[in-house]
């Protein structure tokens, strides 16, 4: 990590179809090898899919699901006189939803579906009516952060 100065955030521009700088994102998340028209394609298609399944407008579902996934609180690790706590902090907005994000991906690779269209399909549809694995993530972090509340007081 660099001492001089902060690294600048790179600007990066919503998606040609829905507009939406969070399915941009997705697809970042999604590609492989700087193949960014593969992995337009397993979004789009995996949207169509939600929209056909949920019976709802796919960019709702999706936002849904973010909603859902999303974590409030996490644990970080905190050095304290030869002793290691976790310490339980609240989550930034920019945080929180790249994390989101990446649960959701690593949630869909992991499932059974046969392409990776169906699997993101599915675990949006799962996500937004708040279960699947992606979801069970973020519970799992609210616990761990609950178990430690008792650390809260070594925060920075």
């Amino acid at each position: 990590m660099s001492r001089r100065h902060k690294a600048e955030k790179r600007e990066i521009l919503p998606d040609p179809k829905f507009g939406d700088l969070d399915v941009t994102k997705l697809m970042n998340y999604v590609m492989y090898e700087g193949k960014k028209s593969v992995a337009e394609t397993i979004i789009y298609s995996a949207f169509d899919l939600c929209e056909k399944r949920g019976k709802r407008d796919s960019i709702e579902i999706f936002h849904d699901a973010l909603d859902n996934i999303s974590p409030a609180i996490e644990v970080r690790s905190r050095r304290v006189g030869g002793a290691t706590y976790q310490v339980p902090v609240e989550v930034r907005t920019e945080r929180r939803k790249a994390l989101a994000l990446r649960w959701l991906v690593t949630a869909a690779r992991k499932r059974n579906e046969q392409t990776m269209q169906e699997r993101l399909a599915g675990e949006l549809m799962d996500a937004s009516q708040n279960r699947g694995s992606a979801v069970k993530k973020r519970e799992d972090t609210h616990k761990m952060a609950e178990a430690n509340r008792a650390f809260s007081h070594y925060r920075w």
